[in-house]
């Protein structure tokens, strides 16, 4: 089985065995996402971790900095290949939209490489719009990295809920009006590693960002099939 076969298979069953929420919004919570070594060697990436200024909140404040598993790095990286080419087509996708109802036909694939030090933080925010889901995968296993998961609020912002971080465990939800979500600043003794998975539409602008800048995916089960 190929590196990328495995991840997808791997990814798939993740899912398929997700622990499904419903409050304060739907949401699923996955465990042993990718095949040890794959994490492993995603956490190990020798990709320096950049000295930001204060996010202000927002990712894209240091928008010159962010690390993506486009052309360039999965070219110099074969686990963020083999990690793109399973995350385009296949189980992993075909699990996705069965476990959300997404109908991710015509999307393309977007995989962030974040490394978080202290210091950061994010405001509540939805990922609405082009966004047509977001799965992230925690890839640190640093002391007191257990408080370093994603804070879920209620649509007046208010807590209600944190995933649970340890490495290869993550969160998926399919964006939507209320589908609010940050990161509470609180102390990051380390680097907070994490990727995230987003299939975004054909509006998304940043063509670099994507893994496969000109090949969206393709229906499945539908009129494509």
């Amino acid at each position: 089985m190929s590196a990328s076969a495995a991840i997808a298979a791997c990814f798939a069953r993740a899912i398929d065995a997700a622990d499904g929420r419903s409050q304060p919004y739907r949401y699923w919570l996955l465990r042993d996402i990718l095949p040890r070594p794959d994490c492993d060697a995603l956490a190990a990436l020798p990709i320096e971790s950049p000295k930001i200024a204060d996010t202000l909140g927002r990712r894209e404040t240091n928008n010159a900095t962010r690390v993506y598993c486009g052309q360039e790095n999965q070219a110099r990286f074969p686990v963020c290949a083999a990690l793109a080419t399973a995350l385009q087509d296949g189980p992993a996708v075909d699990a996705i939209e069965r476990a959300t109802g997404a109908d991710l036909s015509g999307t393309s694939l977007r995989i962030e490489y974040c490394q978080d030090r202290d210091g950061f933080w994010l405001e509540p925010h939805t990922d609405i719009g082009a966004k047509r889901l977001t799965l992230l995968v925690y890839l640190s296993d640093d002391p007191g990295s257990e408080d370093w998961g994603t804070d879920l609020m209620d649509e007046w912002w208010f807590p209600a809920g944190r995933a649970p971080y340890a490495r290869n465990r993550g969160l998926m939800f399919v964006p939507g009006a209320t589908t609010y979500h940050g990161f509470r600043r609180r102390p990051i003794k380390g680097i907070r590693r994490s990727i995230i998975v987003n299939y975004v539409g054909p509006e998304w602008r940043a063509r670099h960002e994507l893994a496969f800048p000109d090949r969206p995916l393709r229906a499945r089960g539908r009129a494509a099939a």
